[in-house]
């Protein structure tokens, strides 16, 4: 997840909307895998997997060059290990989500992990949708790209993995957003304005309205082909392992 983001929201990640409607479609995106051991890159705070440990997963690895030292906690009564970097995993389900579109090596930070994983283990990517939505907000982020959806099937299967399933979620906002980005980008070539994240506080009734609205959205997730600012993308690894 983004760290600047996480530090903008504070105490307040795990109830915003944002995170919330996230990880609501990260569980229905796993719900047939039925993950134990997490994997997940890029975790800043580990949101995600402990979303997952709270249903149904034992453990989880999070990996971050960010973290100032190695150390392990418990959530739930569960282990979370907290690491700069890894060697090896026994995880069955990897999570590098908003994590690819920061490197120049989209495709090599990807077959990195997945190397270590076992055949058949599983690979959940997400990443902002639209080049032509980048703006001041994926300057701020330090995002190399953004990406569309034969885009990122690509790189996954140029990383050797087998992509099992893509689709798209956060479509309800998409034409705010685009609007949003577009006023960004013409006060950015003005100079009027320096990168900054869209994302921000909301009070109680904006924020459980958006919640509400994106748990309806995630009912047509299967069915969404179009409207995103996220792509979700779930990948395997081959049966011979990658070579």
């Amino acid at each position: 997840m983004d760290v600047k983001e996480e530090e903008i929201l504070g105490e307040h990640v795990s109830s915003h909307w944002y995170y919330v409607s996230k990880g609501r479609a990260l569980r229905a995106f796993v719900a047939g895998i039925a993950p134990r051991s997490i994997l997940d890159i890029g975790a800043g705070s580990g949101i995600f997997s402990k979303l997952l440990i709270e249903h149904g997963a034992a453990e989880a690895t999070l990996v971050d060059t960010a973290y100032e030292n190695d150390r392990d906690v418990d959530h739930r009564g569960k282990p979370i290990r907290f690491r700069r970097h890894i060697e090896a995993t026994e995880a069955d389900l990897a999570l590098m989500m908003d994590v690819i579109e920061h490197v120049d090596d989209d495709v090599g930070l990807i077959r990195s992990y997945a190397r270590l994983m076992r055949p058949g283990s599983h690979v959940l990517i997400t990443v902002p949708a639209f080049q032509a939505l980048f703006s001041a907000h994926d300057l701020f982020l330090e995002h190399r790209r953004r990406y569309g959806r034969h885009q990122l099937e690509n790189v996954v299967r140029a990383a050797g993995l087998e992509p099992v399933r893509t689709r798209f979620f956060f479509g309800l906002i998409l034409p705010l957003a685009a609007l949003q980005r577009l006023v960004e980008r013409v006060a950015m070539a003005r100079g009027a304005m320096v990168p900054k994240s869209s994302l921000k506080r909301h009070g109680a009734v904006v924020n459980r309205a958006l919640i509400a609205a994106h748990a309806a959205e995630l009912r047509f997730l299967g069915l969404n082909r179009w409207l995103r600012l996220t792509i979700f993308c779930l990948a395997r690894v081959p049966a011979g392992g990658l070579r």
